[in-house]
């Protein structure tokens, strides 16, 4: 199905009767990896959409920050007429539930965050340094005088500079990425108000389980279900226990 929110045609399904539950992806993932958790949310309505330039839905027009997509949500689902659904947020997904919580944007009754986003990830000097040097010659091959000879050269630059995600995103999707990836969610973590459950793989690399501990610790009602082995995608890659977890939690 899809639904036209502000010009884009978002693509969601929705299936199911009972209480609504929504589930948000990660940053350039898509609804197919929910798949093998949704016999979880037997007795829910579950909707999924496709973030904008995701899945199956369209590209973005302009560049988004955090807000722009807090309010894209808020959005979709006055469009189906749904109000306070329960959150599920993977990565990206989580940052995005985070703020519509903590900031009363959406009241849901409880918020599920999946190997969430919302701490920006620590640099080493190796990065920071890569980051600069990328900055620098950013700056030098878009010069006004230069900058119509050097595209070939900077696109080189971000080939080589740029993480897999970054790469492989058109360019408003790149300078999207760039706005929402450094934003600390910390301060406002405590002012969630509801039941949260922190489900994370114990080998996640980008957002790593000392992330997950620091939310434990600073949302009030919180726990933490760490999956042994696992990684980024430790829904997709442990589905029965993370179902088993998701069961007890919602009844």
């Amino acid at each position: 199905m899809y639904q036209n929110i502000d010009g884009l045609n978002i693509h969601y399904t929705d299936e199911g009767e009972g209480a609504p539950v929504l589930l948000i992806h990660g940053w350039g993932s898509s609804i197919l990896p929910w798949g093998p958790i949704l016999p979880a949310f037997e007795g829910k309505r579950v909707i999924a959409l496709d973030l904008p330039g995701c899945g199956k839905s369209d590209i973005l027009t302009d560049v988004w920050c955090l807000d722009d997509y807090c309010n894209f949500i808020i959005k979709f689902l006055n469009a189906l007429n749904i109000q306070n659904p329960i959150l599920v947020g993977h990565s990206h997904g989580g940052r995005i539930s985070i703020k519509l919580t903590a900031e009363g944007k959406l009241k849901p009754e409880k918020v599920i965050l999946i190997d969430s986003a919302g701490i920006p990830a620590k640099k080493t000097f190796k990065k920071r340094a890569k980051i600069l040097l990328f900055k620098t010659i950013k700056n030098i091959l878009t010069l006004p005088v230069v900058k119509n000879y050097t595209e070939g050269l900077l696109q080189s630059a971000r080939n080589y500079f740029g993480s897999a995600d970054y790469k492989s995103a058109p360019e408003v999707m790149r300078k999207t990425m760039v706005n929402v990836v450094n934003v600390d969610l910390r301060d406002i973590m405590p002012k969630i108000p509801c039941p949260t459950l922190l489900i994370w793989g114990e080998n996640d690399t980008d957002t790593p389980l000392t992330d997950a501990k620091y939310m434990e610790s600073h949302i009030r009602d919180s726990g933490l279900c760490v999956i042994k082995g696992a990684g980024h995608f430790s829904f997709v890659e442990r589905p029965y226990e993370v179902m088993a977890i998701l069961k007890s939690f919602l009844n």
